[in-house]
């Protein structure tokens, strides 16, 4: 039927060419953004699964920052902790030259000062022992330092702290322990073994502490990856695919807008009826 009230074939070009517009627009906000799913709009479903995903990412960045504090404090700790271990051997060799019967009393005053030295940086070195608030080596912290471990927070690493503090169970030697006699400095001999044991000993467990800290931090680390690389599966656009979409749209555009034009002309065609 030929009418010029109502143009079928108009209306139908002009459906084809706006679903080829809505078409063009979402390649065109793929390319722009450089995502396929922008929005719930675009794919709600997905959106929804990437943005669960982003949350856990956004977590496991929470618990590395915690993790690195934490090995952080370890390693202050550590550190610490070795250099009271060489201060004790600094020490033995002190008190084991204090010993001999035969020194006399102005080498082994000499001795004793050297000592006391010694003794007092230990002290010295406990109380500095400090990261972000945290002295693991001075008995403050009883209960060590835990860190987060996983994006909900529900699980936790502890590293447990050790009192190197003079005259305490680990460092046996007490804060006014010298080797001012051969008396004094053959007791001291053992005392300061016993403590070089004892601090080496606690070394080994800060540093499996710290060893645990490292193996969660790299875990977390791929884990992370990981799920950015999924999210990226989820909503990244393939721009080799988007660039063939947007030049096939194009040409569908063009096509359309000629079809449409073509169809506005067919009503003209009832004006020839009515020539004379």
């Amino acid at each position: 039927m030929l009418s010029v009230n109502t143009n079928t074939g108009a209306m139908v070009a002009l459906q084809y060419l706006d679903q080829t517009n809505a078409s063009l627009m979402t390649t065109q906000n793929a390319i722009n953004s450089g995502l396929k799913v922008a929005s719930a709009k675009d794919n709600g479903a997905v959106f929804a699964i990437a943005q669960n995903m982003r949350g856990d990412v956004a977590g496991y960045s929470a618990v590395t920052d915690s993790i690195n504090r934490g090995t952080s404090s370890v390693d202050v700790a550590l550190s610490a902790g070795q250099s009271i271990s060489d201060l004790l051997i600094e020490m033995k060799s002190k008190a084991l030259a204090a010993s001999d019967s035969s020194l006399d009393t102005a080498s082994r005053t000499a001795l004793n000062e050297d000592f006391t030295a010694l003794r007092d940086q230990i002290a010295s070195v406990v109380s500095n022992a400090v990261f972000n608030g945290f002295n693991l080596i001075d008995g403050s912290s009883t209960k060590g330092i835990s860190v987060l471990a996983s994006s909900d927070g529900t699980k936790k690493i502890t590293v447990g702290s050790q009192n190197m503090k003079l005259g305490g169970s680990i460092v046996t030697i007490a804060s006014t322990g010298n080797i001012n006699t051969q008396t004094a400095a053959s007791t001291m001999v053992a005392t300061v073994e016993t403590s070089l044991r004892n601090v080496n000993s606690a070394l080994a467990q800060l540093g499996a502490g710290s060893k645990k800290l490292s193996i969660q931090a790299t875990f977390v680390q791929n884990l992370s990856n990981t799920l950015q690389t999924g999210i990226g599966n989820l909503v990244d656009a393939d721009m080799a695919t988007e660039s063939a979409m947007l030049t096939s749209l194009q040409t569908k555009q063009q096509l359309g807008v000629q079809a449409l034009s073509i169809a506005n002309q067919s009503p003209q065609i009832a004006l020839s009826l009515f020539r004379g």
